[in-house]
């Protein structure tokens, strides 16, 4: 038991229910790490737009905000028409799939809702409501086992690496943490296994990207690790060449927001340059994906849709003046890029860790497709 870690992550549940289930309770990640805001959400174009600004955000995070919202969004539906019902439910679902493009377990988890719904045609509408409740903490509950499962194959790796008497350096890109997800992350969650399995916090160097240009390495990772008690550096996104060079780091973990039935993984934008770095350096470069982010409709990265953000992330947002002349174009501000399969070493699943150059035919072994 490691009290600093669960008092950690009591404080920073990323979903949770609002009061009396009326609302869905998040974290506003926008204003970490100097301010800790909760904020309850009751319809349907608070939610879009808590996903879309980044308010929640991580493949699973949003998968189970949007499950818990299609539940608290359903106490509003027609309650004696079942086609009434459904064709609200649709509308409603539709609507919250628009706010991002490339996070696969928001089309995930928002069908997996529907497919609950249609399943229970013959069933009354309020039997149909509640059983949306307990889809949705299912779909919670089972999130944290899944980064478990992760976590538990990552340390693994980690005991391998590790030398009496020294830290053993590891390197993140983004935020694929507690944040990210119900509760231990995918690319964090070895380092927390680590800590619930007796290593201490300074056992660990983990170097996190900041993560340009929303920042989410250097304001949520490190965030989560200091506050963890796991040692901690921030470094900018073009010093990794130089770090990895050094020796420093041992292996690598990001997460991902949607895999290619070949292998190709999108993260945020930087995690491929990251990769190839790595790959030169010879540095082990792990990809930390549930089962559900794995797409096998999706035959490889070109098919995976890039979603494009707002130009005053680059030009404005984290300054107090502009730090862009305003006659600059900014418009190519992509949220994420796609890492090559051969440049990953693995992709650490909750069913097992599958290796390559064959993704597919590893994922079809565990039975993820």
């Amino acid at each position: 038991m490691n009290t600093q870690l669960d008092d950690f992550f009591e404080k920073v549940i990323t979903v949770k229910w609002g009061p009396e289930k009326k609302s869905v309770d998040i974290i506003d990640q926008t204003l970490l790490p100097g301010t800790i805001k909760r904020i309850q959400i009751a319809n349907k174009e608070d939610l879009w737009e808590a996903i879309k600004k980044l308010r929640v955000r991580g493949a699973p995070a949003i998968g189970v905000a949007a499950a818990y919202g299609m539940a608290v969004l359903s106490n509003a539906m027609p309650e004696d028409d079942y086609d009434g019902f459904y064709q609200d439910f649709k509308s409603v679902k539709d609507y919250l799939a628009t706010s991002r493009p490339t996070a696969v377990n928001l089309f995930w988890a928002l069908n997996r809702m529907e497919k609950k719904v249609l399943s229970m045609k013959d069933s009354t509408v309020s039997e149909i409501k509640a059983a949306l409740y307990e889809e949705a903490q299912a779909i919670r509950d089972e999130d944290v086992a899944i980064s478990r499962n992760i976590g538990e194959i990552g340390f693994s790796l980690l005991k391998d690496l590790k030398t009496d008497g020294e830290e053993l350096g590891i390197m993140t890109h983004c935020n694929a943490g507690t944040l990210a997800t119900a509760k231990y992350g995918t690319a964090t969650a070895p380092m927390y296994i680590a800590l619930e399995h007796g290593w201490e916090g300074r056992d660990m160097h983990v170097y996190c990207d900041e993560t340009r240009p929303l920042l989410q390495g250097a304001r949520l990772t490190s965030f989560e690790l200091v506050n963890s008690g796991i040692t901690t550096s921030v470094q900018c996104d073009n010093m990794a060449s130089l770090l990895l060079k050094s020796g420093r780091v041992k292996i690598i973990f990001v997460g991902c927001d949607r895999v290619a039935r070949n292998g190709d993984a999108a993260n945020k934008i930087g995690t491929s340059g990251l990769a190839i770095i790595a790959k030169h350096y010879g540095v082990p470069f792990y990809v930390c994906a549930p089962s559900s982010t794995i797409d096998p409709n999706t035959v490889d990265g070109d098919h995976i849709p890039i979603e494009m953000r707002d130009p005053e992330e680059i030009k404005s947002m984290w300054y107090e003046t502009p730090m862009v002349p305003s006659a600059v174009d900014t418009s190519f501000n992509p949220a994420f890029d796609v890492t090559d399969h051969n440049l990953i070493t693995g992709i650490i699943t909750e069913k097992g860790l599958c290796q390559g150059p064959d993704y597919e035919k590893s994922f079809r072994e565990l039975g993820i497709f």
